[in-house]
């Protein structure tokens, strides 16, 4: 029998505030030492009262909104209560009959809408250190009590891919937002899946509507685990079917190094935590000149900056996607554009800034469209490649868009070769100078001297007796080879193609 996987997923997200979700106790990720960041009321000393945070509730109300989810009118809090260590007053305020949003959808790459049923807010728990070389556990209060908003997405998700890929665009819609990191490695974004068989009808396109027992995979902290665990848990529970064994309902853990699921504890239901009103705190209404200041304050997000990338740039999917999964690296280029299209809009003379000091012929027409993929080229390989070498991100440059931009005037003026090219854009990289600065510093001009470049050829000729053999046995690299001494001769400023066919006709 086929089935088909049915898959839900919650998300939650630590919010970044500068304080936590009910005190004045600091919000910060990012201390090590333990329990530092706590007062009273984060730890559930008798006698303390909790306050609402409201930059949490219009973060959460924000991410509603980008995902056209509708905002209650009033809202309510409620103690989910369970004991565990890391838990300081037994119970946690959260929201259950009453989120603060509900409904909306998110679209994942491939076009498939992912049914969204509710956001809510609720406060952390504090993290466990299991010391195993003593055999006890330290509990840090730290993280107890931080705002933490929690998705949950209806059954729509299929696969352990589609689950994945919701996770990721999730992630950079926060980002985007502002409202958190949502650094996994760091416990900001947490996903949970609960994952179901149910028979597919192989007579129809629809499928048997009813959902088989769901069991709930626990702290997923990164997007290849995701997808993976719940690939794995598909398949066991199929396993399991078709030998004839019943799924017991439960939440399982992942294990990497292992790659598989395994069983942690009987999954709780509602009922089991008591759920009932946080009698501490007052029901929420929501005024809608709020949630009209919030709707205003909402920037472009990912899909819709995809769409214009398109419809501006004329760009490929791959460029697009690579540019918009940073939203900084994506203003980045965008500056860029604008510089190097007003450079190359003024170029039309001599009396250009670009061609300040250089010899560089006017350019009678501007091709847009190949000044876009030169910068999105160039920003892509070049600049990433540095980036990503140095595990920086765009705010660490020393390397400004307006300069930027006037390098790639140069290599698209003839300036410099590219060879030449990636030359000055270490330095750049290295100190933060002017471009033009650096290639006059270094004497990086490209040679456009016929009778300059061809005494280097015949020098590299005479030195290379093998490899002009070999090129007039037929063997093409060799031309290659001999270009390449040509270009190490000038220091990569030779005109390529020039030496090229200056090579052909020493050559025949």
């Amino acid at each position: 029998m086929k089935y088909e996987p049915v898959i839900g997923l919650e998300i939650h997200t630590e919010l970044k505030t500068k304080t936590k979700m009910f005190c004045a106790s600091r919000n910060d990720p990012d201390e090590k030492h333990p329990n530092v960041n706590i007062c009273p009321v984060c730890t559930g000393q008798p006698g303390t009262l909790p306050t609402i945070n409201e930059e949490a509730v219009k973060k959460t109300i924000k991410v509603g909104m980008a995902l056209e989810s509708k905002i209650a009118d009033e809202t309510r809090w409620d103690r989910k209560n369970y004991f565990y260590p890391d838990l300081p007053k037994g119970y946690q305020i959260s929201q259950y009959d009453k989120p603060l949003c509900f409904g909306g959808e998110l679209t994942i790459p491939g076009g498939r809408k992912i049914r969204v049923r509710r956001i809510h807010l609720e406060e952390d728990t504090g993290r466990l250190l299991h010391e195993s070389h003593v055999g006890h556990s330290l509990v840090d209060f730290n993280r107890a009590g931080v705002p933490l908003m929690e998705l949950v997405t209806e059954p729509d998700l299929r696969s352990g891919q589609e689950a994945s890929a919701f996770a990721q665009e999730l992630q950079l819609i926060l980002r985007y937002l502002g409202v958190s990191d949502a650094d996994m490695e760091k416990g900001q974004l947490r996903v949970e899946a609960n994952i179901s068989l149910r028979p597919e009808n192989p007579n129809s396109k629809t499928q048997i509507p009813n959902l088989g027992t769901k069991v709930e995979i626990k702290n997923l902290n990164s997007f290849k685990a995701v997808r993976d665990a719940v690939d794995y848990e598909i398949k066991r529970q199929a396993e399991l079917l078709e030998d004839g064994k019943k799924i017991v309902q439960e939440t399982r853990g992942w294990s990497g190094t292992k790659g598989e699921t395994f069983s942690q504890r009987s999954k709780e239901e509602s009922h089991d935590y008591r759920y009932f009103p946080e009698p501490d705190l007052p029901s929420l209404k929501i005024d809608p000149v709020f949630i009209q200041d919030v709707a205003k304050a909402l920037p472009e997000l990912p899909a819709q900056k995809r769409e214009r990338f398109a419809r501006q740039y004329g760009l490929g999917a791959a460029q697009i996607n690579t540019l918009v999964a940073d939203e900084k690296l994506a203003e980045f280029f965008e500056n860029v554009v604008s510089e190097f299209m007003d450079w190359e809009s003024s170029g039309l003379d001599k009396d250009s800034r670009l061609a300040e000091g250089f010899d560089v012929a006017p350019h009678a027409v501007v091709d847009k469209q190949k000044l876009f993929d030169l910068a999105a080229n160039y920003t892509l390989s070049d600049l990433l490649g540095l980036l990503n070498k140095a595990s920086a991100s765009v705010d660490d440059i020393r390397i400004k868009p307006e300069d930027f931009a006037e390098w790639l005037g140069l290599i698209h003026r003839g300036v410099i070769t590219s060879r030449a090219a990636k030359d000055v854009l270490y330095e750049m990289w290295a100190t933060g100078k002017d471009p033009s600065l650096v290639v006059k510093e270094k004497n990086l001009v490209q040679i456009q001297d016929a009778g300059e470049i061809e005494k280097t050829a015949r020098e590299v000729v005479s030195r290379n007796a093998a490899a002009v053999s070999d090129y007039k046995k037929g063997k093409l690299e060799a031309l290659k080879f001999l270009v390449g001494e040509a270009m190490k001769e000038t220091r990569g400023k030779a005109n390529p193609q020039l030496l090229k066919e200056i090579f052909e006709k020493l050559l025949k």
